[in-house]
């Protein structure tokens, strides 16, 4: 695994990953202290999911303004 990540296509691959997702995720967890969900059930976890990220993309928006098109 080292080496697949140490060559330039890994390197690539992984600079994005880390630009992209886990910043949502580590955000979340810990600046929010959000690392449970608080409703039981697949479906109502399915619907507290994407209010959490709704309002992290609002936070963004309120935070840096639109972007340029």
């Amino acid at each position: 695994m080292k080496h697949r990540v140490d060559s330039a296509k890994g390197k690539l691959i992984y600079s994005h990953r880390m630009s992209v997702v886990e910043p949502v995720f580590g955000n979340i967890g810990t600046n929010k202290r959000l690392n449970r969900f608080s409703l039981r059930s697949q479906k109502k976890v399915q619907a507290q999911w994407p209010l959490l990220l709704y309002g992290d993309n609002i936070e963004k928006l309120a935070n840096y303004g639109r972007l340029a098109a």
